[in-house]
């Protein structure tokens, strides 16, 4: 069986030291370490049905724009992310190889900001296997200037929004996320 450990020792040591930023996400930080407390293999999709996973919203360096797919399971507009694979060295390390897999940018064209930024969790519709909860460990990376992205078979599409025009039906947890990020 391949393991997570590695991963679930990279999570505990996050959480443990990230200082949340409100008292929602240091209550979500206390819940993340206390899922982790109770199951083994917490960060893989074959682990608890409520797993981790790691994603990254994509913004441009001037902070104007933001690189959002239209998730093909979802049907919305979301941050990059997905599951934590075992042959990822760490957490941030797989958030910001699902942002390159899903934007199509080159992994050079991306600077990962230190840290998480924010904590989601949230049920998953029924367009999912086994998974029903993800927890969400979030990143933000800067692109690049120039940096054009091509749509994988993850995605409808792929596209730059201005931050001031975004999707209607954005989740409020990454308008969130974005504001943390300026």
């Amino acid at each position: 069986m391949t393991t997570h450990a590695h991963l679930d020792a990279d999570l505990r040591e996050l959480l443990s030291g990230w200082v949340a930023p409100t008292a929602e996400q240091e209550a979500l930080r206390r819940d993340y370490l206390a899922h982790l407390g109770a199951h083994e293999q917490a960060s893989a999709k074959a682990g608890p049905p409520a797993h981790f996973t790691a994603s990254c919203l994509v913004v441009d360096e001037p902070r104007e724009r933001v690189l959002l797919t239209l998730h093909r399971k979802v049907g919305r507009w979301l941050q990059f992310g997905g599951h934590i694979e075992a042959d990822d060295a760490s957490v941030a390390e797989a958030a910001l190889r699902e942002a390159v897999e899903e934007s199509g940018l080159p992994a050079g064209a991306l600077t990962l900001l230190p840290g998480p930024a924010q904590l989601d969790r949230h049920a998953l519709g029924s367009g999912f296997t086994r998974c029903t909860e993800h927890l969400d460990v979030r990143w933000v990376a800067v692109a690049a200037a120039g940096s054009e992205p091509i749509v994988s078979e993850e995605s409808l599409d792929v596209a730059w929004w201005p931050v001031d025009d975004l999707p209607p039906d954005l989740d409020a947890s990454i308008r969130e996320l974005l504001a943390a990020s300026a």
